[in-house]
């Protein structure tokens, strides 16, 4: 029986050498090159991936560790012709400039929505119960490890309150 991972709803052989990251069998292994190698020692966020809900550097996890599991890339979350709510929100706020580091921006800012709407907590968070606030700086928090080397981060800001606010209302 073959081990496989499902990435964006797609079943996909575990590659053999079990040093392979995950980053570089989405990349290279499954054709997937919207998830972007920053610093490979997951300080910039430029790799994040979502695996069973849950975002993670992909960089400093190996794909063998992720047998069965459910991973969400850039790809799975939108597409050219139907963008999600935070593609269209970045592109309207100009929450990108060179764009390296937006794939791993939007799938972290997708998962993050979900923990907020899911009422975990943060360390700036006012309450450990819900229901959890959409803030500026619970934003910030939650973002914090993805950078821009660009310095789009007020637009990020504004794309992802826009979305938050529209799920909240």
């Amino acid at each position: 029986m073959t081990e496989t991972i499902s990435v964006n709803g797609t079943q996909c052989p575990i590659p053999a050498d079990p040093r392979v990251t995950l980053l570089d069998f989405l990349r290279h292994d499954v054709g997937l090159t919207g998830t972007k190698k920053g610093c490979d020692h997951g300080q910039c966020g430029a790799c994040t991936v979502i695996v069973n809900g849950v975002r993670i550097n992909s960089c400093l996890s190996l794909a063998a560790m992720h047998e069965g599991d459910s991973v969400t890339t850039i790809e799975g979350i939108g597409t050219p012709d139907e963008p999600s709510a935070l593609q269209r929100a970045f592109l309207e706020h100009d929450g990108y400039q060179c764009g390296y580091c937006t794939p791993g921006q939007i799938c972290s800012a997708t998962a993050m929505l979900q923990e907020i709407a899911n009422d975990w907590p943060s360390d700036v968070s006012e309450t450990l119960a819900g229901p959890m606030k959409i803030s500026d700086d619970e934003i910030r928090e939650r973002m914090s490890g993805n950078l821009c080397r660009c310095g789009a981060y007020a637009n990020i800001l504004d794309a992802i309150r826009e979305v938050a606010t529209e799920k909240s209302e």
